[in-house]
């Protein structure tokens, strides 16, 4: 369904139903859809949404506005418009960097977050030839199938959802695909994350090569105060995809352990 957000018409997925929501964000080149696995896994037991951030999937796509702020300001509206009570925000890659923002600012309502493979709060720190490569990855089908092989999966996809991520990627705007590796990967929320006030989990693909466990336990679990890691073994980038089976009861376990507070 559309949700009005930010003067955006943002397309929403929802299932289930509960007292307690989960926000689902997705990575740079994904869509609502890259978590398919994990909501049906949840179902019916937990109410959640799946958004597509501007530019992805079936959202609009304006010319500009894709900065840290206008993806969280899209976000926030759909959880004002679907008058979400109490919710955690999942955020994956770039969607945990846009949750990292939102949960600094301590919004009403938001009782935890996790954060699967989250882009750090500091700027992406590689060359300009990489950023500029990075801007092209997902210009064809071969630099997208490239792309999966060579940067996102350490565990083969099956064919359903590898035509999956090569259709979303291909999809998305121009503005959206340019504007993460050119600018918005480069924003510092540093000083921002040391404000998070709600438990979090971060989780890890042991193989992942943007992502890595090393990176995330020297610059996120440093700088969110609640902050507890878990590492997926065998995993890459997209864990949705890889390891849906572990994903799904670590946010299980998370939500209960919210519960019990």
């Amino acid at each position: 369904m559309k949700v009005a957000s930010n003067g955006l018409a943002i397309h929403v997925e929802e299932q289930g139903e509960g007292d307690l929501s989960l926000v689902f964000l997705h990575y740079w080149g994904g869509s609502s859809r890259t978590w398919k696995h994990v909501t049906a896994g949840l179902a019916p037991d937990f109410h959640t949404i799946a958004i597509d951030h501007r530019g992805w999937g079936e959202s609009d796509a304006p010319a500009s506005g894709y900065a840290l702020a206008d993806l969280a300001a899209d976000a926030e509206g759909v959880v004002k418009a679907l008058d979400l009570k109490r919710y955690i925000l999942v955020g994956h890659s770039m969607g945990g960097k846009v949750a990292q923002l939102m949960a600094s600012r301590q919004p009403a309502g938001l009782a935890g977050l996790i954060l699967v493979a989250p882009s750090p709060p500091q700027p992406m720190s590689i060359p300009a030839e990489a950023r500029e490569m990075m801007a092209g990855a997902y210009a064809t089908r071969d630099t997208v199938e490239a792309t999966i092989d060579n940067v996102l999966t350490a565990k083969p996809l099956t064919a359903e959802d590898r035509e999956q991520v090569i259709a979303d990627s291909l999809r998305g705007a121009s503005p959206a695909k340019i504007a993460w590796p050119r600018a918005t990967s480069l924003e510092d929320i540093t000083e921002q994350v040391g404000a998070i006030g709600v438990p979090t989990m971060v989780i890890a693909g042991e193989l992942d090569r943007i992502d890595s466990p090393e990176l995330l336990r020297a610059e996120m679990i440093s700088r969110v105060p609640q902050a507890v890691m878990h590492v997926l073994p065998g995993t890459g980038h997209l864990s949705m995809l890889e390891s849906a089976d572990a994903l799904v009861p670590l946010i299980e376990g998370f939500c209960a352990s919210l519960r019990e507070r």
